[in-house]
């Protein structure tokens, strides 16, 4: 069985992103990785290539930033990558540069591309998703958050980005998927609040005009993470990659975790952890 990971950044160090963890937690699951790195403000192109792996294949390429609407520009750079890889590859593993795949989890992951690999009418496997949020010890635990999405594709079926790069489609269609059971950590909401205002601030521009980011942002200098609906406490492990961020956060978050979302949002989350059946909220797959 062939696997070849895929990813895209850009100023991953003026935007505090995990990148070299991300990648280097995907490299024990794939024979090869696609790193597609756009033209940076820093020195992001210096920290990929210092990781030390002949599994890394680097790609250079240009944000066309006139796709700023709707986020299309990470679904552009996102087809991009994918059309580096190898269509014999039985499965193409897309990881997002904040998203850290725990070491626990590896053998859930590779019993389901083993278990699914011949099977050829599924198109993709998904994965479940921690949101960690204003600090390592809070996952956000609301509808606002997506519980799963698809992140192993068949790179041989012209399977594309779709919209934002969160998820794929084929013909116009959702992907047909198995699920793997097995989580991936997504650290996209942890980060100091003035990196976190900063990536607010340039991000968004990725979706919305400078109105909207004047009215829904603003020029606060650091980030406000109270603003937030629903919270868990985390009680389980990190992956072993983030030990030395966790050590050196140097800022403060406390969250009242009994501040629930209404019951009813709830009770719905706890059906689609359980079940797989998402009521009433957009699913961006076919689960099979």
């Amino acid at each position: 069985m062939k696997v070849v990971g895929f990813t895209i950044v850009r100023n991953a160090i003026k935007y505090d992103y995990p990148v070299r963890e991300s990648i280097e937690s995907i490299l024990p699951l794939v024979d090869e990785m696609i790193v597609l790195v756009g033209k940076s403000e820093d020195q992001t192109l210096e920290l990929i290539e210092s990781i030390a792996s002949s599994k890394v294949k680097i790609h250079f390429s240009i944000w066309n930033d006139q796709l700023r609407e709707g986020g299309h520009v990470l679904a552009d750079e996102t087809n991009k990558a994918l059309a580096l890889v190898d269509k014999k590859a039985d499965w193409a593993y897309y990881i997002q540069a904040d998203e850290i795949i725990p070491e626990f989890e590896y053998d859930s992951i590779k019993n389901a591309m083993v278990k699914f690999q011949n099977q050829k009418h599924i198109e993709g496997i998904l994965m479940d998703y921690r949101h960690f949020y204003g600090s390592y010890d809070f996952i956000g635990d609301s509808r606002r958050w997506y519980p799963k999405e698809i992140r192993i594709i068949r790179p041989n079926l012209n399977i594309y980005s779709y919209r934002d790069a969160q998820g794929f489609r084929i013909e116009n269609r959702k992907l047909k998927v198995k699920d793997s059971h097995a989580y991936i950590h997504h650290y996209g909401w942890v980060k100091p609040p003035e990196s976190q205002q900063l990536k607010q601030l340039n991000f968004n521009k990725l979706w919305h005009n400078d109105n909207w980011i004047e009215n829904n942002v603003g020029n606060a200098e650091s980030f406000d993470y109270s603003n937030i609906d629903s919270l868990s406490k985390y009680e389980g492990k990190h992956p072993k990659l983030m030990h030395d961020r966790i050590k050196k956060m140097n800022w403060t978050f406390n969250a009242d975790p009994s501040k629930k979302a209404p019951l009813k949002y709830r009770f719905l989350q706890w059906v689609i952890r359980k079940t797989g059946i998402n009521i009433g909220q957009y699913q961006n797959y076919k689960l099979i």
